[in-house]
């Protein structure tokens, strides 16, 4: 089974996105993430430095990957 991690990864790599992409785009959801923390997250996993990504960081990450490719959602009232 993959992990957050391995689908971050992969996700990364199929949309060719740079570390600074994937940060902007959890700015786009207001969630914050450092250079040195989101490098952590990519590391391999026998290294000493390897930090899992949570569901939380994997559920953000995909919320604002939505609003990073298709836009923010505008209400049909507003159109």
């Amino acid at each position: 089974m993959l992990s957050n991690n391995d689908i971050l990864k992969k996700l990364r790599v199929a949309l060719a996105l740079r570390n600074d992409d994937i940060i902007e785009i959890l700015k786009l959801v207001d969630f914050e993430i450092s250079k040195g923390a989101l490098g952590d997250l990519f590391r391999n996993e026998d290294h000493p430095g390897f930090v899992e990504a949570g569901d939380q960081v994997l559920r953000n990450f995909l919320n604002g990957l939505i609003i990073y490719k298709r836009g923010k959602l505008v209400p049909e009232d507003k159109k």
